[in-house]
This record gives C-alpha cells, structure tokens and sequence, in this order.
C-alpha cells in the first residue's frame, strides 16, 4: 500500500513592522523616571517649604512676618534681627545660651557612648545569669512611654534638691538609660567574629583589654553613629529643660526661644526667627560633616533581631 506525500507546507512568513520594543521600553522607562523625579521635586518643595521660609523670614522687618503680606522674600532686606537676636534676652546673651546648650550636649554625647558601649559589651560578649532576661528588660524600655515616668522622676530629683541642675539631664545619659543605643551596639558587636575575643584570651588579656583594644577600634561607625543622633536629640530638648530648668542663665537654646514670645506684651517674632536659624546651624553642620557615618553604621548595624 502506497502512500501519497503530502506536499510540505512552508511556514508562514512572519512580516516584520517597523516595531522596535527597545525603544518603546526606553521611552516608558524615561517617562516614568522623568514622573517619579517630579514627584519626588514637589514632595522635597513641600518638606523643605517651612525652613525655607523660616530663613526668609529671618531678613524680613517684624512687621512683614505673618499677616496679610504672604510674599516669601521681602524688599526691605535686613540683618536687624539677628542684631536683636545675638543680644540675647532677659539680661544673658545668646552666646550663653549656646554655651549651656553645648554643655548639655557633649555631656550627653560623652555619657552615652561610654555607658551604652559598656552595656553593650556585656550583653553582646559576657555570659551570666539572667543575660537573656535582663536584655529582654532593657528592650521592653523601648516600649514605655516618656510622659509616664516624668512625674515619678521630678518627684525623686526634686527630694533630692537636684532640680534646677543639669544632672537631671544628664545622669541617665551615664547610666544606660537609653536603651535604643545600648541596642544598636549589641547588635553591631554580635556581628563581630567571636575568635578576635578567644585570641586575645589566650594571650592573656582580660575582658577590660578586649574591650579598649579591640572592640572600641572596630565599632566606631556605630559610636559615630550615636554621638551623631544623641547630640542632636539633646540640641533639641525641649521638655527636659523646661521641667527641671528655672533660671534663665541656665536655659539652654530651645527655652530661649520660648522668652522671645510675650503673650502680654508684643513679641518679638523676628529675632526669634533669627535665633532659630541660628541654632539650627550647628546641628546642620554636624549633620553634614558627619552624614556618612549615620549610613555606614546604621548599615552595618542592620537592626538584625
């Protein structure tokens, strides 16, 4: 029985178009980047709108600040208000609100990075009893609220006669009392490799050299890391200071702002304008000289439970 062979069909010709899906994905892509950027330019304008209207308005006469005059920039350019602003307010300069809020700030930065360096040692490298429990304890610090221990602790400093000091402010920053960096430093020292510890044991150095010699030179993203956000945090306390603070040769920046407002008499709105730009400059040139750091430590941090 023979078979017929059916004729082989050919395939079909694809046409080809003038389709070029390579430059239609490129053209997508550049419309969505060129959206996205706009986006993120109005979103950047509206974030970065209130200072910079704070720094025009510090040129500005204090008759143009608020009211009906909405312009952002005025004709009549002055410096009269950081005049005013540098002779300070009450009878103390401005250059003593500067020292005493620098005071508060290196005071904070020096107790934090020794208490919460130990601390963390401790809990990353030593083992004792109940390590597991008291870290959990620590943690569970990070829950409670601030407002609901300030009345307890007034309570204490004030029977102690250390109201209107700065050790108030301060002596926490000596004991640990921040768990967040105490944690932030367990978790860059558990990355660690543990043998630097049993070599340095085996040639006799005890947990003060390990401490001193290795683990202080390996951490220093994480110690810049948090002297960066602890200075920053004391610059701007505000509440710290206006519980435990009474006299105004005391009063670091914040409260000093707060005196150039009188609800009684007429406020002086563009010195205090001035003033806050003025102290916004330090912790803005921390900020950038040391902005690197913050990244690189919280990056090799990595908040890893």
């Amino acid at each position: 029985m023979t078979t017929m062979a059916t004729p082989k069909q050919s395939a079909p010709m694809l046409q080809t178009q003038d389709y070029n899906p390579t430059s239609e994905s490129t053209g997508t892509k550049r419309a969505k980047s060129v959206a996205f950027h706009a986006v993120a330019l109005a979103l950047t304008g509206v974030v970065l709108y209130p200072a910079l209207w704070m720094i025009a308005s510090s040129f500005k006469p204090n008759s143009e600040i608020g009211g009906t005059n909405t312009s952002l920039w005025s004709s009549n350019f002055s410096f009269d208000n950081f005049v005013t602003a540098m002779d300070g307010i009450g009878g103390v300069t401005t250059l003593q609100f500067f020292t005493n809020s620098l005071i508060l700030a290196i005071g904070a930065v020096v107790g934090t990075v020794l208490s919460a360096s130990v601390s963390a040692y401790a809990f990353a490298r030593i083992k004792f009893p109940g390590r597991s429990i008291f870290f959990g304890m620590m943690i569970a610090t990070l829950l409670l609220p601030f407002h609901v221990v300030i009345i307890p602790q007034y309570i204490i400093f004030n029977q102690l006669g250390l109201v209107d000091t700065y050790i108030p402010l301060l002596i926490g920053k000596f004991l640990a009392a921040d768990a967040f960096f105490v944690f932030l430093m367990v978790q860059f020292m558990r990355n660690l490799p543990a043998e630097l510890d049993e070599a340095a044991r085996i040639d006799g150095a005890g947990h003060v050299r390990i401490f001193c010699s290795i683990m202080l030179p390996l951490m220093k993203p994480a110690l810049i890391s948090t002297s960066i956000f602890s200075f920053i945090w004391s610059w701007n306390d505000f509440l710290g200071p206006l519980l435990y603070l009474n006299t105004p040769e005391k009063y670091p920046l914040p409260l000093a702002l707060r005196l150039f407002v009188d609800q009684t008499q007429s406020s002086d709105y563009g010195a205090m304008i001035a003033m806050s730009v003025l102290a916004l400059l330090p912790v803005l040139i921390f900020f950038l000289v040391f902005q690197r750091y913050i990244v690189e430590g919280v990056s090799t941090q990595g908040l890893k439970g």
